[in-house]
């Protein structure tokens, strides 16, 4: 009973992730788009965030159970599985345009390409329970907490709304509901509490693959952050007067510090 439990608050802390995303979606219901300055600036808050909750919390947490290599990896892995599943999926052109008019085969190929993008946060998440239950958490909801868990959860909600607003860009342009575009923007996350649960399962009950657990999820994540979150960024500042970098630089400062606490818990 216990462990259903438990799989069900790290499900659920993978959905509030998912439903995040849907955040993003939200000034489109008030105004007509965000500024692109507005938008640089999400972009590198999100950036600065998962590069610091990947170095100060993943990380650092696998190297207090296990080895510099055995973390290095893990981060190796995760980042082969990313560049392996964008080599296999990215050959088709897909982009958010195509969501109101896929048919299934399209469905299912849009669905593997969600699942790299969200798959890696997910595996994170779970990564962050490892210690669920265990000494040392905080009490939340009658369950003993990692800190950590709380900061990757939270972290990666806040990822997710620049991301959500990427999304809905598009549809929008299209003229594509509302409601729509808070529906669409969630389910490219949907992956996030499945890749928690597996993540937390596997690495609950074979403890000695945890510093490999949390390299993989960190690798991933920077590796995302590196050749996806940045690129995005500075693409939608070349409008921007000095292309947009001290909107850039400023909102990964900020993300930065928001996560600096992670160091010292």
């Amino acid at each position: 009973m216990a462990l259903l439990e438990n799989l069900v608050l790290v499900f659920v802390a993978g959905l509030i992730t998912a439903l995040a995303t849907g955040l993003g979606a939200l000034p489109f219901f008030f105004f007509e788009g965000l500024s692109d300055r507005r938008n640089v600036i999400l972009w590198g808050l999100s950036s600065g965030i998962m590069v610091s909750a990947s170095l100060f919390g993943l990380v650092e947490e696998g190297l207090a159970e296990g080895t510099p290599l055995e973390i290095g990896i893990g981060m190796a892995a995760g980042v082969a599985l990313v560049v392996l599943a964008h080599e296999v999926l990215m050959d088709t052109d897909i982009d958010p345009r195509q969501y109101e008019e896929a048919d299934f085969k399209k469905l299912v190929l849009i669905l593997g390409v969600l699942t790299v993008h969200s798959f890696p946060e997910g595996v994170a998440v779970g990564v962050s329970f490892a210690d669920l239950g265990l000494e040392g958490g905080t009490e939340l909801l009658g369950f003993t907490v990692p800190v950590l868990a709380i900061f990757m959860t939270v972290a990666i909600s806040i990822h997710n709304v620049p991301e959500g607003t990427a999304i809905s860009i598009p549809l929008r342009s299209m003229d594509v509901a509302n409601w729509k575009l808070v529906w669409w923007a969630v389910f490219s996350s949907l992956p996030q509490p499945v890749g928690a649960v597996l993540a937390y399962g596997f690495v609950r009950y074979a403890r000695e693959f945890l510093p490999y657990g949390f390299g993989f999820a960190a690798g991933a994540m920077i590796y995302l952050v590196l050749t996806e979150f940045l690129p995005e960024a500075l693409e939608i500042g070349e409008r921007l007067p000095r292309g947009g970098k001290p909107e850039l630089a400023g909102g990964i400062a900020v993300g930065v510090l928001v996560m600096v606490p992670l160091a010292f818990v």
